[in-house]
């Protein structure tokens, strides 16, 4: 097969999903009432309601489970689901084989919103996408950042 003619395309879980025991959302609902009961004692009622709502919110997404997403790398670009993302939109990329969860792609993006894409890649494409990309973007080193490990140490 001519290399200009591949693109590899894999299923994989939107996130990283850890499983959260009901000690987990019984600590979180606690959190919250005290966050709450703490702001109406300074008469800030607005911010109660808004700590309410996101600790639901909260709540309802780490119950969730994660959907599976189509990944694709092509010669146009990184298709993520529905959407593509062209390579002269992306800056550089990274795979971490290292990850505990597995190999990751880590893409860098011009885009001000979304400065990195990170998906999880099967073990048997890491290299066919490595030399796809290798034609197309410049390898970087590429961390997550800090807060992103700090919330999944606490479950997230």
């Amino acid at each position: 097969m001519e290399p200009s003619l591949r693109s590899i395309a894999w299923e994989a879980p939107e996130h990283h999903h850890v499983e959260k025991g009901n000690d987990w959302f019984f600590a979180l609902i606690i959190i919250v009432l005290a966050l709450v009961v703490v702001a109406i004692l300074f008469n800030n009622t607005l911010f109660a309601l808004l700590i309410g709502l996101a600790g639901g919110a909260l709540f309802v997404s780490a119950a969730k489970r994660p959907s599976i997403i189509p990944y694709a790398v092509t010669l146009r670009g990184i298709k993520i689901d529905d959407r593509i993302y062209p390579f002269s939109t992306l800056d550089s990329y990274r795979i971490d084989e290292e990850d505990p969860k597995g190999p990751q792609l880590l893409i860098k993006s011009s885009k001000k919103l979304m400065p990195l894409m990170v998906m999880p890649i099967p073990v048997d494409h890491v290299d066919d996408i490595d030399d796809i990309l290798k034609e197309k973007l410049i390898e970087e080193d590429l961390e997550e950042p800090l807060l992103v490990k700090i919330l999944e140490l606490f479950g997230f």
